[in-house]
């Protein structure tokens, strides 16, 4: 079941669960399933892997709908997401850059060029021993952009398979906060990670609070 975590005249915010496809495959879809659940037709503005879980805004109106893209085209909205990985990374904060290619089995791969770079910026902190929580906000939209980052820094996501991830019960990537203008409004919207046996820690749940405010941060 899809939950609203915020209701606009223009728009919706929802909790995407992980595992459910953002278009319809061989049952309804994401976007399908929020259209019954609010009754009305609602229209996309951005997407998540099928494995993330978390913030997805489906837009109103049509008209709603073109402010959005262009606010997304224009870098005006800022998404962090939380990550966890048991494996050691190569630095512990900064940046991620590079130009993305397509690997084997779907995959994609991060080269040192910069011609039309990903660009991750992220903070970790140490969870528990052998856990490391990941904060990043991507500056572009390339597909599978922040899976293939953590992998370039030797921490594959947890449970992420196709990218060296350790085996686990969900893929832990979380779209954990947004923040944007909407004519005149300051939105922010937060939401810790529901499902996952990592997430639901006591300790990773302590991280999770004290990354609860991501706007605040230096980006």
């Amino acid at each position: 079941m899809l939950e609203i975590v915020y209701r606009h005249t223009d728009f919706y915010i929802f909790n995407k669960p992980a595992g459910m496809s953002f278009h319809s495959e061989t049952q309804a879809g994401f976007v399908v399933l929020a259209e019954q659940l609010c009754q009305e037709k609602l229209y996309s503005v951005h997407r998540l892997d099928k494995l993330t879980s978390g913030l997805l805004i489906l837009a109103r109106s049509s008209e709603a709908a073109a402010r959005f893209t262009e606010m997304f085209s224009q870098k005006l909205i800022n998404k962090v997401y939380l990550a966890l990985s048991d494996q050691k990374p190569k630095k512990k904060q900064g940046w991620i850059k590079g130009d993305m290619v397509k690997a084997r089995r779907g995959a994609y791969k991060l080269m040192t060029s910069l011609e039309n770079p990903a660009i991750t910026r992220f903070y970790s902190i140490s969870v528990s021993p052998g856990l490391r929580g990941y904060l990043l906000k991507p500056f572009s939209g390339k597909t599978h952009q922040l899976r293939v980052a953590l992998k370039s820094i030797s921490a594959p996501i947890l449970g992420d398979e196709l990218y060296g991830g350790t085996k686990a019960d969900r893929t832990y990537l979380h779209a954990m906060a947004l923040w944007f203008d909407w004519h005149g409004t300051h939105i922010k919207v937060f939401l810790a990670p529901t499902f996952g046996e990592q997430y639901l820690t006591a300790q990773c749940q302590t991280v999770t609070a004290e990354w609860s405010q991501p706007w605040s941060l230096d980006w």
